[in-house]
């Protein structure tokens, strides 16, 4: 395949991912049928089926496409900011601006693939636990870095720190998405928003844990 060729066939792999991913994410990988897919990219079955193997790698790229979009909407937002109080607390910043778009997208993709993919596809059980290990390290090393700034107390916990964060983004967002009612992704963003302000060493005050 000549380099025309193969960024023709690029293109078009991204056409079907982009288009596919919001399928994915609301119908699920059983949910989606492949007249989903043609209909959605105005592509024929042969057009589809000859850029990917079968609907299992759609899925699976994806999901990895959904997760890099996720990723890095996060880090840009953390990136704006100087602290690592104020980096972690981009998080739920981020969150709380992305929620009406991560709705009408159907929900948290890592949630939902993992939701599905839990006892029935055993590769995106594994990337989705995987997306949830970057966050949770991603949220406990800028946990660990304030401590070191002394801008948190010295005794908090960044693992536990960052299993909450994460406890509260998932159930807020899959509560809202069954209940219809913003307010429980609103009011766990703002949990972890208290969570971290408390955690935060006044200035000029010695860190007793320090000691």
């Amino acid at each position: 395949m000549n380099e025309k060729d193969q960024n023709k066939a690029h293109r078009t792999r991204r056409h079907i991912i982009e288009k596919a991913a919001p399928i994915f994410n609301k119908k699920g990988i059983a949910g989606t049928s492949l007249s989903d897919l043609t209909t959605a990219t105005g592509l024929t079955k042969g057009s589809i089926y000859g850029n990917f193997k079968d609907k299992n790698e759609v899925a699976v790229c994806v999901f990895q496409y959904n997760v890099d979009n996720l990723t890095s909407y996060l880090n840009r937002a953390i990136e704006k900011k100087s602290s690592c109080v104020d980096k972690l607390l981009a998080i739920p910043g981020a969150y709380r601006k992305l929620y009406k778009t991560m709705i009408e997208y159907g929900g948290c993709p890592i949630l939902n693939t993992g939701a599905e993919a839990d006892d029935t596809h055993q590769a995106l059980r594994r990337m989705t636990a995987d997306a949830v290990e970057a966050l949770k390290t991603k949220i406990s090393t800028l946990v660990e870095a304030g401590k070191q700034n002394k801008e948190f107390h010295g005794c908090l916990d960044a693992e536990k720190m960052a299993h909450i964060t994460m406890a509260l983004i998932e159930g807020g967002s899959i509560l809202s998405k069954i209940t219809g009612k913003k307010s429980y992704m609103m009011n766990a963003l703002e949990q972890i928003e208290n969570l971290i302000h408390l955690s935060v060493l006044p200035p000029n005050k010695p860190d007793k844990a320090a000691k």
